[in-house]
């Protein structure tokens, strides 16, 4: 059976797709899609991907109005929680180290959840 090999990309609606797409590039790393197909787009590092559909009524993303949550591997969990909170951004980490690594929280300026999560065996200093 053929497989896909990752996400070639997420799409979403936003009120001020200009203003998002620079916030996310600022804060987060993730390149703007390049305006010509000669010019190279964010490139991930290959790792770890889960697709997992939620149920309708999940309190998961935490706004019922949000219909989906964008959740991006990191290398170090501190480092970038630092750096988004130097940024001005509010960022709430989970406590909790779970068997497939660590995670933190934090909503962009349109309000929609983002997971960051460093994987388990990444961790610095393993």
């Amino acid at each position: 059976m053929e497989r896909v090999t990752g996400i070639g990309g997420v799409f979403f609606r936003a009120r001020d797709p200009e203003a998002l797409k620079r916030w996310y590039d600022r804060n987060l790393g993730v390149d703007l899609t390049p305006p010509d197909y000669e010019s190279p787009c964010w490139h991930q590092k290959e790792g770890p991907t889960v697709f997992e559909p939620f149920p309708a009524d999940t309190d998961y993303f935490r706004d019922p109005a949000k219909q989906w949550m964008l959740n991006f591997r990191v290398r170090d969990l501190d480092l970038m929680v630092a750096q988004l909170r130097a940024a001005g951004i509010e960022v709430e980490v989970d406590p909790v180290r779970y068997p497939n690594g660590r995670f933190a929280r934090l909503r962009d300026p349109e309000g929609n959840p983002v997971a960051i999560w460093q994987p388990e065996g990444t961790m610095p200093g393993r």
